[in-house]
Parts: structure tokens; C-alpha cells; sequence
């Protein structure tokens, strides 16, 4: 999301964190992404560590002159705490999307972004604003699958996540 404008602004050092899956990888697609963006450094944390990281250095961790991306709660409160220290974007969060989306919506697409947004934090908002009950009822459906294989299926398997119509 951030490592384009980075490129284009000539930043030599674009460093990219991500927590690692079960199995200590990150995912090839998302290696692949990263690569096309411009990525130069992948480093396998997340959360609030990662901002300390970034912010501050390791053993095997260089510092950054700039911190930006998204997160939850915790990476907006570890971002404040490094300002300062480096540079932040902003701190921000919680996450929201609203999508407005009639009949010929495709329903995976719309579920597919209002759970980009969902899977950041319990309070961030993902809404669709539709006055189709077909549209409701697929994306509905498209929510269940896709949740199923995620792994913040436990933060995202959540009722509020299902839309009724208010109709």
C-alpha cells in the first residue's frame, strides 16, 4: 500500500513487515506484490514489535527513518510512542470502508473489501450501503466462504459482520 509512493519518491530502503503464517513463511503472494511494488527488505514480524523494530533497530533489524502502513490498536499506540524517534504517516485506526454497491456488484469483490478493512482490528467498520437484498444475500454468502479460509477467521467470525437490509 505504501511501498509505490515510496518508490516514486525515491526512498532507496523500503521495508516491509508482516507477520509470518504457522509455518514461519510469509505468503508467496504476498512476496510476489511486494516484489513488483518495490520492496526491497521483508522482515517477518507485526504488531506493535515491528513498529518497535523499525523504530529502534535489533540485531538483525536496521532502523527506519519513516514508519507508515495501517494496523490495529496496538500499532497505532506503538507509532505514537516511536514519533520522534522516526517519522510516522499518522496514527490511525480504527479501520473502516464503506462500499456502495447496486445489483451488478460483483459479490466477492464486495466481500473482499469490506474484509480488507474487517481484519485489522475488532472495532474497525466494513459497511455496504446496497438496496439490493440479492446483493445482501450474496455477499452474505461470499463472507462466510472467504472467512472460513482466513486465518483472523476467529475476528472476523463475528455477527456483526453479516448485513440484514434494513428494508
Amino acid at each position: 500500500m505504501n511501498a509505490i509512493p515510496a518508490k516514486v519518491a525515491g526512498v532507496r530502503r523500503i521495508v516491509m513487515t508482516t507477520p509470518p503464517g504457522k509455518d514461519g513463511k510469509i505468503s508467496p503472494n504476498l512476496a510476489a506484490a511486494a516484489k513488483i511494488a518495490g520492496v526491497t527488505e521483508i522482515i517477518k514480524a507485526g504488531g506493535a514489535q515491528a513498529v518497535a523494530a523499525l523504530a529502534y533497530g535489533t540485531e538483525t533489524i536496521a532502523p527506519v527513518d519513516k514508519i507508515t502502513g495501517p494496523g490495529n490498536m496496538y500499532v497505532a499506540a506503538a507509532k505514537k510512542l516511536v514519533f520522534g524517534k522516526v517519522d510516522i504517516d499518522m496514527i490511525a485506526g480504527p479501520s473502516e470502508i464503506l462500499v456502495v454497491a447496486d445489483e451488478n456488484a460483483n459479490p466477492d469483490h464486495v466481500a473482499s473489501d469490506l474484509l480488507s478493512q474487517a481484519e485489522h482490528d475488532p472495532m474497525a467498520s466494513s459497511i455496504l450501503v446496497t438496496t439490493s437484498e440479492p446483493l445482501i444475500e450474496a455477499v452474505n454468502q461470499a463472507l462466510r466462504e472467504q472467512t472460513d479460509v482466513l486465518p483472523k477467521k476467529k475476528l472476523l467470525n463475528s455477527p456483526w459482520l453479516l448485513l440484514e437490509p434494513p428494508f
